[in-house]
C-alpha cells in the first residue's frame, strides 16, 4: 500500500499565533498518524518558543517535536530570511526507529542510546549550538563516530539572540536531533555553493591558522596567479567572492571544506584561512558564485534522485547555508524552487544555518538535503 506524503505547513505574521494556525490550517494533520515531527521557526520568535512547542503539542497530540531556530526557514518553494515564519512537518516514523537527544556536549553514552536490539542509532538529524562553549566541530565528529553508518545530517542554529533548538522541548547547548535506526529509509546528498578556481596543491609548512607555503612557493605567490594581484591584496574586495577549500580526504565524490580567507602578509607570502590547518593537507582556492552553485545543486539533486530509485519521497529536510539563498541564487525564493522543480514540489520543510552538517565535519556554503522514502 502507498503511503502518503507528509503532512506538511508554513506562514509568515508578525504574531506566532497567527503563523502557527495558518501552518496548521495549510496541511491535512488531522487524519495523519503522526509520530514525530519537525518544526523550524524564525528568530523573530525566539523568545515565543516555548510557548509555540507548547502550543503546537497541546494542539496535535504530537509530543515528539524536532528542530532548530534560525535567522531564516525553508519549506518547498519557498524561503523566508529575515522575516517571522515557521515550518513545520508530520511525519509517522514508526518510536522504535529514532531517538529524541539533546545536551550532546560532548557525547555521553547512556542506555537509551541503543534501540532495543542493541544497535546503535544508523544515521542523526542534528542541530547544533556555537553559543554555549564547546568545539562544535568536535562534537559533531565524536557523535558521528557513535552512529552505525558514521553520517550525521543537519546545520548550525543560526539566530541573533540566543541560538534555541528543539528536542521535544527548548533546549540549549551542544548537539540536538533525532537518531535513526537502519530501518528508516533515508538518502542524503550535499551541495556545493562555491567552485575551484584552481588546482589542489599540497601544504609544505603551516602553522595554525597560517600557510606559508603551497606546492615549495610561497601561499600567496599561488593565490596572486589565481585570483589576480588586486583581490589578492585586498581581503576586503576578496571576501565573500574567493575562499580557500579544503578537499575531505577519502571522499569519493570530491567534497571539500570551505573557508574565508583571514589575511595576508605581503612581506612574508603568508595567507590566513579560517580553520586550523597542517603540514601534508591539500588546500585550493575556489570563487562564490551563482551559475556555479545552481549547477552544481542540480547535479546534486540528479544524484539524490538516482538514489531514491522507483520508491516515492514522503517528504524532506533541507539545511542551506546563511550565504546562499537570495544573495547566492537570487530573488523570489530561487534556490528552493530549483529543489521543489527536480522533487515535484515534494513536502519540504528546514531553515538556513550557520555552517552545514554532513557525514562527521561541518561544512559551509553548502546545501545539505535528506529526503524520507516509503
Amino acid at each position: 500500500m502507498k503511503k502518503k506524503p507528509f503532512p506538511y505547513g508554513h506562514a509568515r505574521s508578525p504574531d506566532w499565533r497567527e503563523a502557527l494556525q495558518a501552518a496548521l490550517a495549510s496541511c491535512p494533520w488531522q487524519t495523519f498518524p503522526s509520530t514525530l515531527g519537525f518544526l523550524y521557526v524564525s528568530d523573530h520568535f525566539e523568545k515565543a518558543l516555548e510557548a509555540i512547542v507548547s502550543a503546537l503539542r497541546e494542539q496535535t497530540g504530537v509530543e515528539d517535536w524536532a528542530g532548530s531556530i534560525g535567522a531564516g526557514i525553508c519549506a518547498t518553494g519557498q524561503e523566508y530570511l529575515d522575516e517571522p515564519a515557521l515550518a513545520l512537518m508530520f511525519t509517522d516514523i514508526p518510536q522504535e526507529n529514532y531517538r529524541i537527544f539533546s545536551g550532546m556536549d560532548p557525547y555521553t553514552p547512556d542506555a537509551s542510546w541503543p534501540f532495543p536490539d542493541g544497535s546503535l542509532p544508523y544515521l542523526a538529524i542534528v542541530h547544533g549550538d556555537s553559543q554555549t562553549g564547546g568545539d562544535p566541530a568536535v562534537q559533531v565528529a565524536e557523535l558521528a563516530s557513535r552512529t552505525g553508518s558514521g553520517f550525521l545530517l543537519g546545520g548550525i542554529t543560526s539566530s541573533r539572540h540566543q541560538g534555541a533548538q528543539i528536542a521535544r522541548q527548548v533546549v540549549h547547548g551542544g548537539l540536538s536531533g533525532v537518531a535513526f535506526s537502519a530501518g528508516v529509509p533515508l538518502v542524503a546528498r550535499l551541495s556545493q555553493g562555491c567552485s575551484p578556481i584552481g588546482p589542489v596543491h599540497r601544504v609544505q609548512e603551516a602553522q595554525g591558522n597560517i600557510v606559508a607555503t603551497l606546492d615549495r612557493r610561497p601561499a600567496l605567490e599561488i593565490l596572486y596567479e589565481e585570483v589576480g594581484d588586486v583581490l589578492a591584496r585586498d581581503i576586503r574586495k576578496a571576501a565573500g567572492f574567493i575562499f580557500a577549500a579544503l578537499p575531505v580526504r577519502g571522499d569519493d565524490r570530491g567534497d571539500y571544506l570551505v573557508r574565508n580567507l583571514a589575511g595576508v602578509d605581503m612581506e612574508h607570502g603568508l595567507v590566513a584561512i579560517g580553520d586550523y590547518i597542517q603540514p601534508g593537507q591539500e588546500l585550493m582556492f575556489c570563487k562564490r558564485d551563482g551559475a556555479g552553485a545552481r549547477q552544481d545543486l542540480d547535479r546534486m539533486l540528479a544524484d539524490i534522485l538516482s538514489l531514491k530509485e522507483d520508491r516515492e519521497i514522503r517528504g524532506g529536510l533541507y539545511f542551506s547555508c546563511l550565504g546562499r539563498g537570495a544573495s547566492l541564487f537570487g530573488p523570489h525564493s530561487a534556490e528552493l524552487r530549483q529543489i521543489a522543480g527536480a522533487l515535484d514540489s515534494a513536502p519540504l520543510v528546514g531553515f538556513f544555518a550557520n555552517g552545514e552538517i554532513s557525514r562527521d565535519r561541518i561544512y559551509g556554503y553548502t546545501g545539505v538535503l535528506a529526503l524520507f522514502l516509503d
